[in-house]
């Protein structure tokens, strides 16, 4: 990931709605994600009455409920959230592979930005860094959803 994050926009976030859709899987760490995009949406304007969280078992399972809450609530942003950490086989790999590609397609299909929160990472030590450490990752997705639910009500017809 990188260290030059864009400085955040300034939106006002007031009315947008955004859901977070978090895997169960690397609790520990989902859940810090989840806080520091919960804190960063907060911060920018949006209520918790305007967010909404699903959960699911994993990433993999991410784009499914990201496509369902697309669907069913019609967010202006969606924040999928997971942890993928390399174990002895390449299987950490095709996970990842595999949700990124379907989250984007979700997003394209739907018309409603997505937002791949999943972290991957090579160590378990990687993963702690990137989810508790100082660079504060979660609140780089929320400013990433907010930016992109404005750019959608913007120019949405």
């Amino acid at each position: 990931m990188s260290l030059e994050s864009p400085k955040p926009e300034a939106v006002d976030a007031a009315t947008l709605r955004i859901a977070i859709v978090a895997a169960r899987y690397n609790e520990r760490l989902v859940e810090a994600l989840l806080r520091q995009v919960s804190a960063g949406l907060r911060a920018a304007g949006i209520a918790d009455g305007n967010m909404a969280l699903e959960r699911v078992p994993g990433s993999n399972e991410l784009p499914v409920a990201v496509r369902l809450v697309a669907e069913r609530r019609k967010p202006d942003a969606i924040v999928a959230l997971g942890v993928i950490v390399r174990g002895d086989t390449i299987h950490y790999e095709l996970i990842a592979t595999a949700a990124t590609e379907a989250l984007q397609r979700v997003a394209v299909d739907a018309g409603i930005p997505v937002i791949n929160g999943i972290v991957v990472a090579e160590t378990q030590a990687q993963a702690e860094a990137r989810c508790l450490g100082a660079i504060d990752r979660g609140l780089e997705f929320a400013q990433a959803a907010v930016a992109m639910a404005a750019l959608k009500r913007r120019l949405a017809p």
